[in-house]
C-alpha cells in the first residue's frame, strides 16, 4: 500500500513538473493599450487576447489598460528609460517619428518572410498605412506600425433636431457656408432666451485632441496639411491654416457653438440633445448608436474647397530591446498578424466599435454587408478615407504638439487672436524642429 501511494505521489510529481515546464514554455507578454472613446473596447481587447491564448496556447499576452492615448506613451516611455522595455503595445499612430527617433522600434518587413505575409502587410488601407511607415532610403518604405483602432472625423447631426429647424433630416451641410447656415438655425433658446441647444461642437481644448480638430479645417481646404511627408516641418502660421482656425472660432462668436468646447463632454452632449451637430472620431459610432434616443445620420466634413479628414487612432508596435529576446519579438509578431489579418475578425471589431475596419476585405464579409445595410453609417468613414490624410505627426510630437494645442485653446478662449497665436507656435515649432532636418 504504501508502495502503490509513494508511486502515485511520484506519479503527481512528475505531472507537476512536466506541467510547469509547459508553463515555462509559454511566452507571456505585457500589452499596454489606450482607451480613448466610449463603448467598451477594453474590453473587447482583453476577450480578443484570451481567444489567441485559446488558439496559440504558447503565448499569453497580458493586456494592459493604460488611460488615453498620451497616458499609454507615457508609460511605455517609462518602461523602456527604466530598461524594461515592452515587446509589444498598442499607441497613437503619431508616436511613430519619436520612436524611430529613439531606435525603439522595429520594422515589419524583416519578419514578413512569406507571400503570404508579405500580402498581409500590404493589405490595409492606404490612408492608414501613411502614420504607419517611413521611406527606408532606397526609394521604398518600411512598416513600423500596424493598424488596429483606427478612424477619421466625421460630422454627426440630430435628424429630429434638423425637422425642428426646418431642414432637410436626411442632408448635412456639405459646405462651410451651409455648416454655418444649419448651425444657427439650429440653435434652440428657451423662454428666457438661453441657449438650450447648440448647434454645433468642435472640441477645441488640450485636453482633447485640439490638433486633430484644427486639421478638419485645414485639410477641407484642398487638402492643406498642417506638416510635411518627413516630420520635420510645420506649417502653423499658413493662411489656411490661420483661414482654419479663423472660422472654427467664428462658430462660436455668432453663437452657433459653445466657447471652448471639451473632448470630453461632446459625444454626450450629442446623445442628450444639447447640440445637434459634432465633429467626432468614428471611434464614437457604436456608442453613440446605443445612446441616441433619436434618429442621426453621418457624412464627410463640409468643405471649403475640398474633401478632408485627417485619419486618427493606434497602431501596433514590435519593440526592441536588451530584455527582449527573439521569441518575444516572434511571439508580438505572430499576435499582431492573428489580430489584424482575419476579415471576419476585423470586421466585428468595427461593427463592436465603430472604428474602421483597416482592410477592405472585411467590409466583403457577409456580417460587415449585413451591418452596413442596416446601418449605412459604418460607411462614411470607410468612404471618407479616400479623402482622407495623416494626422499631424511630428518628431518631438509631444512638444510641438503641445506648441500647437496651447495656441489653438488661447484663439478659442480668446486671448488671442489666430495669427498672433499661430506665428508665435510657428517660431517655437520652428526652433525644436531645427534639429531633426
Amino acid at each position: 500500500m504504501k508502495k502503490l501511494l509513494s508511486l502515485f505521489l511520484a506519479m503527481l510529481f512528475v505531472f507537476g513538473i512536466v506541467s510547469f515546464a509547459q508553463a515555462d514554455d509559454v511566452i507571456e507578454l505585457n500589452m499596454y493599450f489606450p482607451v480613448s472613446v466610449g463603448g467598451g473596447p477594453d474590453q473587447l481587447i482583453s476577450a480578443l487576447c484570451d481567444q489567441f491564448h485559446e488558439e496559440n496556447p504558447g503565448i499569453k499576452i497580458n493586456p494592459i489598460y493604460a488611460g488615453s492615448y498620451a497616458d499609454t506613451t507615457t508609460k511605455v516611455m517609462a518602461d523602456i528609460k527604466a530598461g524594461n522595455t515592452p515587446a509589444i503595445a498598442l499607441m497613437f499612430s503619431i508616436d511613430l517619428y519619436q520612436l524611430f527617433s529613439l531606435d525603439v522600434i522595429q520594422d515589419y518587413n524583416q519578419y514578413c518572410v512569406t507571400e503570404e505575409d508579405q500580402a498581409w502587410l500590404n493589405g490595409f488601407y492606404d490612408g492608414f498605412m501613411q502614420n504607419s511607415r517611413l521611406p527606408d532610403g532606397n526609394g521604398g518604405y518600411l512598416t513600423y506600425g500596424i493598424p488596429w483602432q483606427r478612424s477619421t472625423i466625421i460630422l454627426y447631426w440630430n435628424k429630429e433636431a434638423f425637422k425642428e429647424a426646418g431642414l432637410d433630416p436626411e442632408v448635412a451641410p456639405k459646405t462651410w457656408e451651409e455648416l454655418e447656415d444649419y448651425a444657427l438655425k439650429l440653435v434652440k433658446k428657451d423662454e428666457n432666451g438661453n441657449v438650450v441647444r447648440y448647434g454645433i461642437e468642435v472640441p477645441s481644448d488640450k485636453a482633447g485632441y485640439a490638433y486633430w480638430m484644427l486639421q478638419t479645417f485645414t485639410l477641407t481646404q484642398d487638402h492643406f496639411n498642417l506638416m510635411s511627408d518627413d516630420g520635420t516641418e510645420v506649417y502653423f502660421n499658413d493662411p489656411k491654416t490661420i483661414t482654419g482656425l479663423n472660422f472654427w472660432k467664428h462658430l462660436s462668436d455668432i453663437g452657433a457653438m459653445p466657447v471652448a468646447p471639451k473632448w470630453a463632454n461632446t459625444r454626450n452632449d450629442f446623445v442628450n440633445g444639447t447640440i445637434a451637430m459634432m465633429y467626432h472620431t468614428t471611434g464614437q459610432l457604436t456608442s453613440v448608436k446605443k445612446d441616441a434616443q433619436f434618429e442621426f445620420g453621418t457624412s464627410y466634413l463640409p468643405a471649403k474647397t475640398s474633401w478632408g479628414s485627417p485619419t486618427g487612432g493606434g497602431n501596433f508596435y514590435i519593440f526592441k530591446g536588451d530584455n527582449i529576446t527573439p521569441e518575444m519579438t516572434q511571439a508580438a509578431f505572430t499576435f499582431i498578424k492573428w489580430m489584424t489579418n482575419n476579415p471576419d475578425r476585423v470586421a466585428q471589431w468595427s461593427i463592436d466599435t465603430g472604428y474602421v475596419a483597416t482592410r477592405p476585405e472585411a467590409y466583403e464579409t457577409e456580417r460587415m454587408i449585413k451591418y452596413a445595410a442596416e446601418f449605412p453609417s459604418a460607411l462614411t468613414a470607410r468612404d471618407q478615407l479616400t479623402e482622407a490624410s495623416a494626422e499631424f505627426s511630428v518628431y518631438d510630437q509631444k512638444t510641438v504638439q503641445d506648441i500647437l494645442d496651447t495656441a489653438i485653446e488661447e484663439v478659442m478662449t480668446g486671448l488671442k487672436d489666430a495669427e498672433t497665436a499661430l506665428n508665435e507656435a510657428q517660431q517655437k515649432a520652428d526652433e525644436i524642429l531645427e534639429d531633426y532636418r
